[in-house]
């Protein structure tokens, strides 16, 4: 029997919810390390990418999360303005040194006041009362916020369920969109690779970090256990060391958990977060170019309280794509011998009506993930048109959020390039079934009320401020910011939310059997590269290991060429996006001059480099996981400077390392596992 993927009553139709056995839902589980991760100087790389696209001090990010529809609104307000009269009244007692009597509030007649609730409310009112009569200058450690922080979540989601039962069903809100925001124990798998930050020079124990869950209105109002599944909200890091309102640290914590968040939720869009600093609040959200602060929520005042209880609220109420799920990508579990699996929504033409419709496809292979916190979040799913023929995948979707830039989005510039490579090498017998071939392709759509919208930045995050790259420095150096310089340039243009669908044509190169499959796929695209350019003068433009995929033939392997977002052809490349946001297998022309007229010599560049990467690193996760912990901390591969840094920089390494073959046998042949029959290909 196949059920929806809920976590009691309450279905959440777009987010991963509890299951019954944690490890079933694995096989949905993405890489367990990706090239962003490997760099010289991790820690570095992600604190100055992070100063260079926060934005602090806005005060329309709470908005973000506020319901659309104005009459729930209205009612959503009214609650948080309940819910902020109790916790004042319940702490205004105490500090005339008298008990608070619930029943004197709500009338002795109420049976609400004999309820056990109450007398949880009124524990929890005193923790808060607790933690905001610190003195200012009073160091708070992890220990005395954590369960102070965690009460005040409490109290509000015991409202929530509360205000749940007195709704009914001809009522503007129902029973069933209520849900609870709850701290969670985290049993380390939505953000267990983190690890790889680890600041040295920051005490642990100075940091508590509190994961929210999203559970149905059923469960009870407790700290909860989160399994594999469950849909974690936000997490939030409290930093208690330095300055009061230095939250470097803190920030840089949260974004490490938040890529970790990005890279397990394939149904994240973008994400929510916390910082507290002693009894200071900030609210962040992370977007796929930006990253944006909210003004201090003050709990020691009264406006402070009640921001930060409007913003509980509005996050227990608001539709699920506010929270930054996205509807279109739901999970389920089968309590059969199936596993878990997503349904993933395609807009596609209907011949019989000449409309787009919603398809529906299936899926228990996420073959890539977002492995990274800012960008085009791509993932991979390995697809059919049946729940029962998952086990076969026809289909190959990705989900991405792609720069529109000035020409043809990319699905769009993808699908023409492919009808081009199709037409012309279709029938022949060398090239055949060389390039990947596309279904579909079209926006992702939301649904936001009566209406219908496209997803995209402009449509998420408007309102919000999207400043250059210099006013997002201004803005770290006015808060006294003396953290490492920007590492990169971040992408302003729109970001369009887009899906295609290819036909299944094998899986990509990480998931070979060994190395020299490899070889064999990366040989052959090579051969397809220079036929594209010989016969249509088209030219690939984002090699990378999602690029080639692996497909079983009666005769063994064969690579197919996949990933044409960023396609040109020769004599034309105007509104193409120059430089894909991965920088690490891009040429030195390319990094170098943007605008510069791409040529075959770039995408065979970028080959090289794929393949000098795959030669040091590994092929599968599991290998370059192993390889990368067996390196000592100290441990310094000239190769891993591709990975870090602004364009110029890398692109003058890779000068450095190519400018005589010594100099590239010296610094990355000599790097490569000698055994790897990818060195010798490298060499040639």
């Amino acid at each position: 029997m196949t059920t929806r993927l809920t976590a009691g009553e309450v279905d959440l139709p777009s987010s991963p919810t509890m299951v019954d056995d944690e490890s079933d839902f694995s096989i949905l589980a993405g890489e367990d390390l990706s090239f962003s991760d490997i760099s010289g100087n991790r820690d570095d790389g992600l604190d100055g990418l992070i100063q260079s696209i926060l934005h602090r001090s806005c005060k329309a990010v709470c908005n973000l999360a506020t319901p659309c529809d104005p009459d729930i609104r209205r009612v959503v307000g009214n609650i948080a303005a309940n819910i902020g009269n109790d916790l004042e009244t319940r702490m205004y007692a105490p500090r005339q040194g008298h008990a608070y009597d619930t029943r004197n509030k709500l009338g002795a007649s109420d049976p609400r006041g004999k309820e056990p609730a109450n007398e949880h409310l009124d524990a929890y009112a005193r923790d808060i009362l607790r933690w905001i009569s610190k003195k200012s200058s009073t160091r708070l450690g992890a220990g005395d916020i954590a369960p102070l922080f965690e009460s005040f979540m409490l109290f509000v989601a015991h409202h929530i369920k509360d205000h749940s039962r007195r709704h009914g069903a001809a009522e503007v809100l129902k029973p069933e969109d209520f849900r609870l925001i709850l701290p969670v124990a985290n049993k380390n798998i939505n953000t267990g690779r983190t690890n790889f930050y680890s600041p040295g020079y920051v005490d642990p124990t100075d940091f508590f970090s509190v994961e929210c869950g999203l559970f149905p209105i059923s469960n009870g109002v407790t700290r909860q256990v989160a399994l594999a599944s469950t849909p974690l909200l936000v997490v939030a890091d409290a930093e208690m060391v330095g300055h009061p309102d230095d939250y470097a640290e803190a920030e840089l914590r949260l974004a490490a958990k938040t890529k970790a968040l990005f890279f397990n939720q394939h149904n994240r869009r973008f994400a929510w977060g916390l910082t507290v600093s002693g009894r200071t609040i900030h609210t962040y959200v992370f977007g796929p170019d930006d990253i944006w602060a909210s003004t201090a929520m003050d709990i020691y005042s009264e406006k402070g309280r009640r921001a930060f209880i409007s913003l509980l609220v509005d996050w227990s109420l608001c539709a699920v794509d506010r929270l930054g799920f996205d509807p279109s990508i739901r999970y389920f579990v089968d309590r059969g011998s199936g596993g878990p699996y997503l349904e993933i929504d395609v807009h596609e033409m209907d011949e019989s009506t000449g409309k787009v419709e919603p398809r529906t496809y299936y899926s228990q292979r996420c073959l890539g993930t977002a492995d990274r916190l800012t960008g085009c979040h791509a993932r991979y799913f390995a697809a059919s048109a049946s729940p029962e023929s998952m086990d076969k995948p026809a289909f190959l979707i990705k989900d991405v959020w792609m720069t529109t830039g000035s020409g043809p989005a990319g699905d769009t510039r993808e699908s023409l390039v492919l009808n081009v490579l199709h037409a012309e090498f279709d029938q022949s017998n060398e090239f055949s079934g060389s390039f990947v071939q596309l279904v579909s392709a079209g926006p992702v759509y939301i649904s936001r009320g009566n209406t219908v919208v496209a997803d995209s930045t402009a449509t998420v995050f408007a309102g919000l401020p999207r400043a250059t790259q210099d006013a997002a420095k201004g803005s770290d150096n006015a808060q006294g910011s003396s953290r490492s310089k920007v590492q990169r340039s971040s992408n302003r243009q729109v970001r369009q939310h887009r899906r295609t669908v290819a036909k299944w044509a094998g899986n990509m190169i990480s998931e070979a059997d060994n190395q020299s499959q490899v070889v064999v796929a990366v040989a052959d695209a090579m051969i397809a590269l220079n036929a594209a350019y010989a016969k249509c003068k088209i030219l690939h433009g984002s090699i990378s290991d999602r690029a080639i995929l692996l497909q079983q033939t009666v005769d063994g392997i064969k690579g197919v060429l996949a990933e044409f977002d960023y396609a040109c052809y020769a004599d034309d490349s105007s509104g193409v996006d120059k430089v894909p946001e991965l920088m690490l297998f891009q040429s030195m022309r390319s990094l170098e001059n943007p605008g510069a007229v791409r040529t075959l010599l770039d995408v065979l560049e970028s080959l090289l480099y794929l393949v000098c990467w795959l030669g040091t690193f590994g092929v599968s996760q599991a290998d370059r996981a192993a390889y990368i912990a067996g390196l000592s901390k100290d441990t310094y591969l000239p190769i891993m400077d591709w990975n870090q840094g602004t364009a110029i920089e890398i692109a003058g390494r890779k000068r450095d390392h190519l400018a005589t073959l010594a100099a590239f046998r010296s610094k990355i042949i000599s790097n490569m596992r000698e055994n790897s029959p990818l060195r010798p290909l490298a060499v040639d």
